[in-house]
């Protein structure tokens, strides 16, 4: 990021700007953190519709609790939060890295925003940020109908059983797709408590969009268990 930076800059330049900044650190990367966040968004949109508030909070680490309709923020001086029945817009954060949450407020607006900390896994991590092209080889096995309309209708994020119906197959085969699709760098997935969230990538909006070139095909296959009989 820096090289790229300096490079941009030339050696006579003055002093980067924030825009600088964020063509060199952010830009090349913002599609796939707005698709991380989506995916995070939507699996804490399901805990609540599943366990209430209270299990929804309960992913966010002991240092934010909800007791009553107060929420607490136990970081540093103990900060309680009376909402008075204006809500409260929660949002994740790949950037908050050292702190669960930070509780912002504006002044024009009557609902309070908590940004909490959702950072990538280390597989996950090593897809958002990497700067390097798929091999061609990988590219090669995603070759075949099932798993472009799964990238299709992972452009908006979905449960692997949600795929399936949408696909007309089997959990399992959606799993394995899904598996090639990850391991190329595609999409991502995420996991929170029980669900299983699924979001395309920059990489995969690309190959949909035709700015990748594709090698031969590879014949896609989804095996089943054999049948052993006595």
């Amino acid at each position: 990021m820096y090289k790229r930076l300096r490079a941009k800059q030339g050696p006579l330049s003055s002093a980067p700007t924030p825009a600088d900044f964020w063509q060199a650190a952010l830009a090349p990367y913002w599609r796939r953190v707005l698709a991380y966040c989506e995916a995070e968004s939507e699996a804490r949109g399901r805990l609540v519709m599943r366990g209430g508030v209270e299990q929804l909070f309960a992913t966010l680490g002991r240092r934010v609790t909800w007791e009553g309709r107060v929420l607490i923020l136990h970081d540093g001086p103990d900060e309680h939060v009376r909402l008075g029945g204006h809500g409260l817009v929660l949002s994740p954060s790949v950037f908050l890295a050292h702190r669960p949450a930070r509780l912002f407020r504006d002044p024009l607006r009557p609902q309070a925003a908590l940004v909490f900390s959702a950072p990538p896994d280390g597989e996950q991590s090593g897809v958002l940020w990497d700067e390097t092209s798929l091999p061609s080889g990988a590219l090669g096995t995603l070759v075949g109908q099932t798993r472009a309309a799964a990238l299709q209708e992972l452009r908006v994020s979905c449960t692997t059983g949600q795929l399936a119906d949408r696909l007309g197959v089997s959990a399992p085969c959606v799993s394995q797709h899904t598996a090639v699709l990850r391991q190329s760098g595609l999409i991502t997935t995420r996991r929170v408590r029980n669900t299983v969230v699924h979001t395309v990538t920059a990489l995969g909006m690309a190959l949909l969009e035709g700015k990748v070139a594709l090698p031969a095909p590879v014949p896609e296959r989804c095996d089943t268990p054999s049948l052993v009989t006595a």
